[in-house]
């Protein structure tokens, strides 16, 4: 199986040139990734807690979807992607906006985040999710100022942001 390539991009998110996965993950360079946020009619977000087998962050809890950018892939495809190959779900995506990559805070990735509602029931892939659940936001917030060592810390970032900007309301 050929390694997946990466575009390498600098702090204002431009790419500088593409790399192997295991490169660009040891050496901490920039790199892209797009994340979504699924709710329900009934405003709760879909969390799910990462399969033991991934090599960042397994067992933790994230965004209901998200993915790495391919070499030369934009936010909004690599999204749609993720959100069908780890939901199985097809949903119309609303982007909200790309966070500059912080660090290990953002695991080097300036982060496309999308949003979407949809009623369908995920379907969840097991290599990359052991498990998820709805919750209403104030219980997402709650939980990871309770224990936030059990959220990834990207995720920690992303909730932070979409909180301040639209608060416990969908």
């Amino acid at each position: 199986m050929t390694e997946e390539m990466f575009d390498v991009v600098d702090s204002f998110d431009r790419v500088l040139y593409q790399a192997p996965r295991s490169v660009v993950h040891a050496q901490h360079w920039l790199h892209r990734a797009a994340h979504i946020f699924v709710f329900n009619s009934r405003a709760e977000l879909l969390v799910h807690r990462r399969s033991a087998t991934k090599d960042e962050c397994p067992l933790l809890y994230t965004s209901s979807a998200s993915g790495h950018l391919a070499a030369g892939e934009d936010y909004e495809p690599a999204a749609v992607r993720e959100l069908q190959e780890e939901l199985g779900l097809v949903s119309p995506l609303e982007f909200l906006t790309v966070l500059p990559a912080q660090g290990a805070d953002t695991s080097y990735e300036h982060s496309g985040l999308f949003r979407t509602m949809t009623d369908d029931e995920p379907c969840f892939d097991p290599g990359e999710i052991e498990s998820g659940e709805f919750l209403p936001l104030d219980e997402v917030a709650r939980r990871v100022v309770a224990s936030p060592e059990l959220f990834t810390p990207c995720f920690r970032v992303l909730l932070a942001w979409y909180l301040q900007k639209f608060g416990l309301t969908t």
